[in-house]
């Protein structure tokens, strides 16, 4: 199949696609616009009771994933000639923008390793290369659900999943900043009226209207965001004109 292909190990395969099956994501993957795989890891175990994971090096609280079992699932999912990103979810990893979600949405798709107990053994990590990815700072039981969240980022930016494709163009992020406010019927709300700016046909002022609103937005929920589009913004002033 062409297009996105996503392959996801995990010990709970029946966590997928979960609610990728439903709505724009599931009605695109049911045309086969991308494909969804997930692999259990406890096929590769070795021994009767297919175990994964054993005791931390070092001693320590809880259980960690087996390198040599890992390595054996990832190989047979994602052989050497696969030119799929390899990402390990993980809370230690790198952010998830945005930018990085186009740049997944753009290519071939991903092979997810999704970690369980206090983590996965540091050398699959380097023999295999994989990026780990952080879907934010807390902790959850595992990597299934951080999966799932990139996954639906992700699918939903592929060819025809949203049907208009420039319907994402201003929502929070695209430019570096949080979405402007949404209204819609009825004009007059238990007393609070949609701005007169927003009826007033004036695309122009809408437009600057709804990029007041989304600066204003970042500066007081995210100013770390809004410094970054601020030094961004005075890049391009000064960039020579060709």
């Amino acid at each position: 199949m062409s297009g996105f292909r996503a392959s996801v190990l995990t010990l709970y395969p029946e966590m997928f696609p979960g609610a990728l099956g439903l709505s724009l994501a599931g009605r695109a993957l049911e045309r086969g616009d991308w494909s969804l795989e997930a692999v259990q890891i406890r096929d590769f175990a070795t021994d009767r009771h297919r175990t994964v994971d054993d005791t931390p090096a070092g001693g320590g609280a809880g259980m960690v994933m087996r390198a040599d079992i890992l390595a054996k699932a990832i190989d047979a999912t994602a052989p050497a000639d696969d030119p799929r990103p390899k990402l390990l979810m993980s809370p230690r990893g790198k952010p998830l923008t945005q930018a990085r979600v186009r740049e997944l949405a753009a290519g071939p798709g991903a092979v997810i390793l999704c970690g369980r107990f206090e983590g996965v053994d540091q050398r699959i990590i380097e023999a295999r290369g994989l990026e780990e990815v952080s879907i934010g700072d807390f902790i959850l039981s595992g990597g299934e659900p951080a999966a799932l969240v990139l996954l639906d980022a992700v699918v939903r930016l592929l060819p025809g999943v949203m049907g208009n494709d420039s319907s994402g163009d201003e929502e929070s992020f695209e430019h570096g900043l949080l979405e402007h406010p949404h209204y819609t019927r009825p004009q007059d709300f238990e007393g609070r009226l949609i701005p007169d700016v927003l009826i007033s046909g004036n695309h122009a002022k809408i437009a600057a209207w709804r990029r007041a609103e989304a600066e204003k937005l970042t500066r007081e929920r995210r100013p770390d965001l809004y410094t970054a589009h601020e030094i961004a913004e005075s890049a391009k002033k000064g960039a020579p004109k060709r």
